[in-house]
């Protein structure tokens, strides 16, 4: 009887231990796979040129400096960049205006009232941007910026440059096609404007 009572409490005991061990294996396992799975979702693999190319996924919090002077830099590509074509003017000042408020708006009503779009269009005259650089403070809530740039005004005979700072307040909304990152614009004002130099055209 002692040899039985030894042998089932070896065997009780033992085998407590392989179910301790089990249950110890399969929470591992699932944990493992719940961080595979995690990680694989955060990866994105895109096709370029033939050739796929891993990209993470990370929180917006993470990109709101770069993502928000790209968005700022874009706005001032569509909103300055103007030819001697209605269409052209019209196709940038609506993509620019997707990408800010009523005050980019005025500044734009304002321009066409005082037939600006229409001296560009008359004169033959082609209006490039340069961006040397955008500041953004992301300490406060919305984002204030500041914006430096340089015009070049092509006439037929000169071109004029220009000097360009703007400023502004950005906040957040929701991404779509006309507005992927997701900002806009509000309180846009031009601080600087003036005139730099002027060169002649051979």
């Amino acid at each position: 009887m002692k040899n039985i009572d030894t042998a089932f409490r070896y065997v009780r005991g033992f085998t407590m231990l392989v179910i301790t061990g089990c249950t110890a294996v399969s929470c591992y396992t699932v944990y493992k796979s719940y961080q595979a799975v995690v990680q694989t979702q955060d990866k994105v693999y895109i096709l370029a040129n033939g050739k796929a190319l891993e990209a993470y996924a990370s929180e917006r919090k993470d990109n709101v400096p770069v993502e928000a002077r790209d968005h700022v830099k874009t706005f001032h590509r569509f909103f300055f960049t103007l030819d001697p074509d209605d269409k052209v003017i019209k196709t940038n000042i609506t993509k620019a205006l997707y990408l800010a408020d009523d005050s980019a708006k005025r500044i734009y009503d304002d321009l066409k009232e005082n037939n600006f779009y229409s001296g560009i269009i008359s004169g033959n005259i082609s209006q490039t941007i340069q961006i040397d650089s955008v500041s953004i403070d992301v300490r406060e809530y919305p984002y204030r910026f500041r914006c430096y740039a340089q015009q070049n005004i092509i006439r037929t005979t000169s071109i004029l440059k220009r000097s360009l700072i703007t400023e502004g307040a950005l906040r957040n909304v929701s991404r779509s096609d006309n507005n992927p990152h997701g900002f806009l614009i509000e309180k846009f004002t031009t601080t600087d404007n003036r005139d730099l130099s002027v060169e002649s055209r051979k």
